[in-house]
């Protein structure tokens, strides 16, 4: 006779068995995690102590920055991002991580979000490395070699950049984001190359620039969710661009090598990086090296200049008294003005500093390994190993930095006795303004960057006097994504000369 059904045992089926198991380990793994983790004493919300996955969030939605300055806001100067990783906001603290000679190394972050074959300038981690290959590259990258050699380059692309958006918007709308963007291309790929990709010329861009920008939208995500890269084996076109980017990057940037190495016609910017290496007898780069480092020129070249330039043009034409002083000033511009007379301008150079303040297209941060024995910030003791990250977004908007932090005033940074200056601003100011990086990591294309802004402000204020915002850009579709670069959500800003 068989029991009584409640009687019978009970049993759990396999799959609710399993999914048990699964919960199990996962809580027995944040467990262990939270009561190991090293930096549990750090100020920061309690779910740091236990994942990295709310970050990874941030990172993975454009929302980086946002999620890393509110914590600040709510924490103070040190705050725990993860079980590994602190964000650091305390001006004496960045002095120490990214003073010349610092004993804390860029994060192997750099390496998984290039994913070349060798290293570059960029993602060097190792300074006995890293030093040579900057110091060999830095000679075509000074002010005065650029001038001597490359300043006509830059000028002609900014006038017929700025000749192509008064077309456009003579005829309804011009999109400054999209000639921005194709003006920066056409100078790196110049540079990089030895030749122009003539994008300005056609008005859109090449599939070269497509994936890159692709690639570099890509690459922070990618650096969170590696396993997204199996989708290079998926055979669509659009998703090969995207997560095979690198292997098409790389073979095109073969471009490079055969400009520098043929020595005839118009060559590149690596033709003298292997001339110095020969002739001195310094250093060494090889074929894949000038492919690697010519990408990093365009990564580095592209989206940066044309993300400021596209905000500096927003951000004037909302103030018309400020756009018609910067008419005023640039129409007294001799013509064929060179790069000496730009410098001389205030205004002009003290609203793209005010631009990189508040829109530089690279706020994001600049993970350092905290070096053995540990050390102590802001009264904070951070161990050795772990992630340190500094980003400009919260260093530029402190409001114990700079006065009215979120508000665009180039008059901040001129001097009423000695006009533009840097030396209007306060010591703290001028410590803590980096949008080009910091320190013996900083961007060296930075003598290149500026004169391309100086230009391209100079050609358009000068030529499209009393230009206007078109009604469908709007501070919504300007507000920042954050992909390793910020760009604004619409991908576009629409100007017109109006009635």
């Amino acid at each position: 006779m068989a029991p009584p059904a409640y009687l019978a045992p009970v049993t759990a089926s396999k799959p609710l068995l399993a999914v048990l198991v699964v919960v199990v380990l996962v809580v027995a793994k944040f467990a262990y995690v939270g009561l190991t983790c090293s930096t549990r004493h750090l100020p920061g919300p309690w779910y740091t102590r236990f994942t990295h996955l709310r970050l990874k969030r941030a990172v993975v939605t454009g929302q980086r920055i946002f999620y890393i300055d509110a914590l600040h806001k709510q924490y103070g100067p040190i705050v725990r991002l993860s079980p590994t990783e602190v964000g650091v906001a305390d001006l004496d603290a960045f002095k120490e991580i990214h003073k010349i000679g610092t004993k804390y190394m860029k994060s192997e972050w750099y390496l998984r979000l290039a994913n070349f074959p060798k290293a570059g300038v960029f993602t060097m981690l190792d300074p006995r490395e890293h030093g040579p290959r900057r110091k060999l590259l830095s000679r075509s990258f000074s002010r005065s070699y650029l001038v001597e050699n490359w300043e006509s380059v830059v000028r002609e692309k900014a006038l017929l950049a700025v000749t192509k958006i008064k077309s456009d918007a003579m005829q309804g709308t011009a999109d400054v984001y999209n000639w921005w963007m194709l003006l920066a291309s056409d100078i790196s790929a110049h540079l990089a190359f030895g030749e122009s990709f003539r994008m300005l010329e056609t008005g859109h861009a090449n599939q070269f620039i497509r994936v890159l920008k692709k690639l570099t939208m890509g690459a922070g995500i990618m650096v969170e969710m590696p396993f997204l890269r199996l989708l290079r084996f998926i055979p669509i076109n659009a998703v090969q661009e995207m997560f095979n980017a690198n292997d098409f990057i790389l073979k095109g940037a073969g471009r490079a090598v055969e400009m520098a190495r043929s020595r005839t016609g118009e060559s590149n910017i690596f033709a003298k990086v292997i001339e110095d290496c020969e002739k001195e007898g310094e250093g060494h780069i090889d074929d894949m090296d000038v492919r690697i480092e010519a990408m990093n020129i365009i990564i580095a070249g592209t989206d940066t200049s044309g993300v400021t330039l596209t905000y500096l043009t927003w951000a004037v034409l909302q103030r018309p008294e400020l756009q018609a002083a910067l008419e005023a000033e640039t129409a007294g511009l001799k013509d064929g003005f060179t790069e000496n007379d730009l410098i001389g301008l205030p205004l002009l150079n003290a609203t793209i500093e005010e631009t990189l303040r508040l829109y530089g297209a690279a706020p994001s941060s600049l993970p350092r390994v905290v070096p053995q024995g540990g050390t102590k910030f802001a009264g904070h003791y951070i161990p050795q190993g772990v992630t340190v990250d500094t980003q400009a977004y919260t260093f530029h908007r402190d409001p114990q930095i700079w006065s009215d932090p979120l508000t665009f005033d180039p008059q901040r940074w001129i001097s009423s006795k000695e006009g533009y200056t840097a030396e209007a601003l306060s010591p703290s100011a001028k410590t803590a303004f980096h949008p080009f990086g910091a320190g013996a990591r900083s961007c060296i294309g930075i003598h290149l960057a500026r004169m391309e802004l100086r230009y391209a402000v100079a050609f358009f204020f000068r030529e499209c006097r009393g230009i206007e915002l078109a009604q469908s850009t709007t501070p919504e579709t300007m507000d920042f994504e954050n992909f390793f670069l910020i760009a604004p959500k619409a991908h576009r800003c629409e100007i017109t000369f109006g009635q």
